[in-house]
């Protein structure tokens, strides 16, 4: 080994300088010293560096994305719960606007007709067939309501008369049903006649107004108010509730006698609310 140095130092120190040069032109290329080895290793480990950085920047986008989502799922909850109060109050607002409006037209009802004692009841229940046409309510004899008692919508037209009444609940016969049958009068003449159910009229939601007096000329139009007395004059109703108006007049089969259909001035229909005269003052007509 000693004689390999001997012979070839000078060789092995151009070798060494010129590669020493070969670095330096490689360094100042490059702009620094480079390491072979660490330069080897960068190589390798390039794609895998990149490689992580990649998943690094998905990761961070998924749960970007996921938080978001969730935040977006969060404020979707919240607008929904915000939309269902609001509905709730509207709805609220509505029912509040309808029950003043009842009030004021009841207050209406109540100035014209001081002597009526109203008490307000709920439609729970409607009966029809054909056979009748009634309505179920939520207040009986412990609301002193009583069989005979007028019923009225808020505008004071008739609904019917109470025909039965329980502790707690209590059934309207109403204007179209067959078993109703009271005294009327014509408002633009004041000529008596009788109010009554109809089974061929029922179905339509009209009635009928018979035993008109002789030579009695209606109207289409006209309004039909109760006299104050049932058919036969033993049973006392208040006077002046609208029942119906005319819609048409016909005779009947025999041809001796002529008839009005009446159309009720309530809507059985819609009804939600009505109010039963519990007394009242007769007037006389």
């Amino acid at each position: 080994m000693k004689d390999f140095l001997k012979n070839n130092g000078i060789l092995i120190l151009i070798i060494a300088v010129l590669l020493s040069l070969i670095t330096a032109v490689v360094s100042l290329t490059f702009g620094g010293f480079v390491n072979p080895f660490a330069n080897v290793a960068n190589v390798l480990a390039t794609p895998f560096r990149n490689g992580i950085h990649a998943f690094v920047e998905w990761s961070e986008g998924v749960y970007s994305d996921a938080f978001e989502r969730e935040q977006l799922i969060q404020e979707l909850e919240q607008l929904r719960q915000e939309n269902a109060e609001l509905r709730r109050q509207a709805r609220e607002g509505e029912a509040n606007s309808r029950e003043n409006e009842r009030l004021r037209d009841l207050l209406g009802l109540k100035n014209l007709r001081p002597d009526f004692q109203f008490q307000e009841a709920t439609v729970t229940a409607r009966g029809s067939s054909n056979w009748s046409a009634t309505l179920t309510l939520n207040v009986g004899s412990a609301q002193d309501v009583a069989q005979g008692n007028c019923v009225v919508d808020r505008y004071g037209n008739l609904v019917g008369i109470i025909s039965s009444a329980g502790l707690n609940w209590s059934t309207v016969t109403t204007v179209v049903d067959v078993d109703l049958e009271m005294g009327a009068l014509n408002a633009r003449t004041d000529s008596a006649a009788i109010a009554e159910g109809d089974f061929a009229l029922m179905g339509q939601g009209r009635l009928k107004l018979s035993f008109l007096p002789q030579g009695e000329q209606l109207l289409s139009g006209d309004t039909i108010l109760t006299s104050g007395l049932q058919s036969g004059g033993t049973a006392e109703y208040p006077s002046g509730l609208v029942i119906g108006y005319v819609e048409a007049v016909r005779s009947d089969e025999s041809g001796m006698s002529d008839y009005a259909i009446l159309t009720p001035a309530t809507k059985l229909e819609e009804l939600e609310q009505v109010f039963v005269i519990k007394s009242f003052e007769m007037v006389e007509k």
